[in-house]
């Protein structure tokens, strides 16, 4: 039972808002879009409206549906609302999209097809899926890249395109690709159906095509949740606005928080169109901007502001804060990577010493692509500074961890065909490949699961031996673990389960390695032990109804399983992409990379879209910094394996001069001293050093004269930003910039082997 809580004061939740927030906050009836600017309380903005719904309009928390974007901001969600009102708003639904979609089919998966105790498939479940079906239709996965079929099957259904339509229209298609997705994805989606397994795309897409398809149960939902609240809407896809729309079109109480500056997610579906046509879709929607910062300084917010002002996508906003001044952003030019890694290292280092109430925690190092932390892991373990990595190989997808999660899937639904062939001969039973062919081929004709065709292997023509008895062992397995399932806590079930596999000893024969995957087992088992939630809150169904322990347990790991694991704890700097960054906060960060092809990637200069959200990528970089921002970029970098020659990204050039403290590496210094001046076309923004590198070669073409040429005063067409004329021409060849005045939409700075200018002619 909960502890109880002190009664809170009633307006409690109206306390320290600013008249922005507090407008927000107290916005009752109709839709409302709260454009919240980074670090603006757009949790607490979100947290205070749900208290006061239910405390000044008597609304039951049973009838608000709140939802976001990751389990950690559910989790907090829910915590503050308890908090504020002093007791837990019961009946309240609060989760991720994922973990609604999950609720509801839960409840109504029967209606589609689907057993109510379906499993969720992970990445590397839904992969090993797809491989199969690949093998089954004849597409050989050397050379259909089996994560790019997913991909794209991935995208139709953000897409809310079902297999049968998108096989209609692209079985015939021009593309061959297309094509071979065309081919696999109807099969796929069977062989989910024929394992009771839906896959991630489906907790957002088979809600949307349940309640589509039944009018009464939208119904009954529509009247349940009579207020919506949307947290990150700048994040939503296809799928997940149809969703929203279907429930709340209505009555129209929805309630969408987000930040189009903070849109980053276009390449796995995101549409940033759903926040910045709100109005269209709801009409009459009231907006409201949060635009007060409560993270960072002013120098830092007028570097992100300037940064951000570029783009034309925008419904625009100005972020301020009462923190005036602040230290100036530092850009230092380093020689290369590995130069680069020991900078940054080497003035964190200095600062952590400087700085008496500074931890390491609240350090982190950006990048734009995982690649780039090698050169700062060497450079870490180098200067012995405590460090963790978020994106790198998470806990759920362990090889160890995901071999026992396999037992636990087949133990909870006896028809996932994918847990079978993962763990039927691990630990080894003497099952091999041609077995496994013969156990498949005789199921299909019988007409049963591989578990249950297991089961009856004594009854199957041409087998023997060793992979009989294996067979007929392991079947014995799962089906007493079944029925322990319901007697027992998935902790007892678990604990018992590796103990009889003898898993520890098989782990430790691997050697060294195997000893941390056995720590990590016993870590599995740790949190199984401790599991302990609510059936009606995780499952969304009003009894436990047939569910077990082991059911919930399964349905929380998936999940979270696709959540990076921060530990805040911890000790030690964080090393992150920027795209993991987002939501996230620290007093120092240094971003790295800064150069023009790594960030911004060099193709998103052949699309605006792209540009624009590579922009709102650094702009979400900036604003993760508190107190101190630092930017560095390296002369030269190795990539793929071969060294390209860098110049400062576009991107910089926003940041007004007067906010930059320009340095160089000491590798770089060293070499400017001992280096004649040679007149290279890389010259440093902002000054004239002694030094300008020369690089030996070109790689990518010297000087070409079939570059248009460009005269100050000229008239010239961007078909994104309009008409303008050239104030500015620098650099040449390959690194030919202009700066244009445009009319519509201001001074820009453009490499003109990028921006397809066109002459504007009179």
């Amino acid at each position: 039972m909960a502890e109880a809580r002190p009664a809170a004061h009633p307006s409690a939740h109206l306390e320290g808002l600013n008249p922005e927030q507090r407008e927000a906050t107290e916005h009752f009836e109709g839709p409302i879009l709260v454009l919240a600017g980074a670090g603006s309380g757009k949790t607490r903005v979100l947290t205070a409206r749900v208290c006061h719904l239910i405390r000044e309009h008597g609304v039951p928390p049973a009838r608000i549906l709140a939802v976001t974007f990751t389990n950690k901001a559910a989790g907090e969600m829910k915590e503050r609302i308890t908090r504020m009102l002093g007791s837990e708003p019961a009946g309240m639904w609060v989760g991720t999209f994922h973990a609604i979609g999950a609720r509801i089919l839960r409840r109504h998966a029967d209606r589609l097809g689907w057993d109510r105790t379906f499993t969720i498939f992970d990445q590397d479940q839904s992969l090993r899926l797809v491989k199969s079906v690949q093998e089954s239709v004849g597409l050989d996965p050397k050379r259909w890249s089996p994560k790019a079929l997913r991909a794209e099957m991935s995208n139709a259904k953000n897409q809310l395109v079902s297999s049968e339509a998108f096989a209609r229209d692209n079985e015939g298609s021009f593309d061959m690709f297309v094509r071979a997705v065309a081919r696999i994805y109807p099969p796929y989606q069977r062989a989910l159906q024929d394992q009771n397994a839906f896959d991630f795309d489906d907790l957002l897409m088979k809600p949307v095509e349940l309640l589509e398809a039944a009018p009464g149960l939208l119904r009954e939902y529509r009247e349940r949740f009579a207020f919506v609240l949307v947290d990150e809407y700048q994040d939503t896809n296809r799928a997940q606005f149809r969703f929203i729309e279907l429930l709340a079109a209505d009555h129209g109480n929805l309630m969408v928080v987000g930040d189009d500056d903070q849109s980053i997610y276009g390449w796995r579906g995101a549409d940033i169109r759903n926040i910045l046509d709100f109005e269209t879709a709801f009409p009459g929607a009231r907006i409201v901007r949060l635009e007060r910062n409560y993270r960072s300084t002013q120098r830092i917010l007028d570097a992100a502001n300037a940064v951000i002002a570029e783009n034309v996508d925008r419904k625009g906003k100005t972020l301020r804060t009462e923190r005036a001044g602040g230290d100036a952003i530092t850009l230092v030019e380093t020689f290369d990577e590995t130069d680069e890694a020991r900078w940054i290292v080497g003035d964190l280092r200095v600062r952590y010493d400087e700085t008496p109430d500074l931890s390491y925690r609240s350090i982190a190092v950006l990048y734009r692509t995982n690649a780039q932390a090698r050169a700062l892991e060497d450079a870490f373990r180098r200067e012995g500074i405590p460090y963790q990595v978020v994106g790198s190989v998470r806990f759920y997808e362990r090889r160890e961890i995901q071999d026992v999660l396999a037992y636990l899937r087949l133990i909870s639904n006896p028809r996932d065909r994918v847990a079978f062939e993962r763990v039927v001969n691990y630990p080894r039973r003497g099952i091999g490949s041609t077995s496994l062919q013969k156990l498949s081929d005789w199921a299909s004709i019988e007409g049963l699961s591989l578990l249950d065709a297991a089961a009856r292997s004594e009854h199957m023509p041409g087998l023997r031996g060793a992979a009989a008895v294996g067979l007929a062992s392991f079947a014995s397995l799962i089906q007493r673990y079944s029925l322990r399932a319901t007697q027992v806590g998935v902790g007892t079930l678990l604990e018992e389960l590796v103990e009889e596999l003898d898993l520890a000893r098989h782990l430790h024969d691997e050697g060294p390695e195997g000893e941390d995957r056995a720590r990590n087992v016993a870590e599995l088992i740790a949190g199984a032990l401790d599991f302990d939630v609510d059936p009606v809150d995780t499952l969304g169904v009003e009894e436990t109804d047939g569910f077990t322990e082991l059911d919930l347990f399964l349905q929380q790991v998936a999940l979270v399983a696709d959540v990076d694991r921060l530990d805040p704890d911890a000790d030690a700097v964080t090393l992150m992409t920027l795209h993991n960054a987002k939501g996230l906060e620290f007093p120092v960060v240094y971003i790295s990379g800064m150069e023009d092809g790594l960030f911004p990637l060099s193709r998103a200069y052949d699309e605006p879209t792209a540009l624009e959200e590579e922009r709102r990528l650094f702009y979400v970089g900036i604003t993760r910094a508190e107190d101190k921002l630092s930017l560095s970029w390296a002369r030269q970098r190795r990539r793929a394996g071969d060294f390209t020659y860098g110049t400062l990204s576009s991107f910089v050039d926003a940041i007004p001069e007067e906010l930059r403290d320009l340095r160089m590496s000491d590798r770089l210094r060293i070499a400017a001293s001992s280096t004649p001046h040679r007149g290279s076309r890389h010259r440093r923004r902002g000054e004239s050093p002694a030094f300008e590198y020369e690089p030996e070669y070109e790689p990518d073409g010297s000087f070409n004269q079939d570059l248009p040429r460009y005269v100050k005063g000229e008239r010239v067409v961007h078909q994104t930003f309009g008409s303008g004329s050239v104030v500015e021409v620098t650099g040449f060849g390959r690194d030919l910039k202009v700066t244009v005045d445009f009319d519509e939409t201001g001074r820009k700075k453009l490499l003109v082997r990028y921006a397809n200018l066109e002459r504007d002619w009179p």
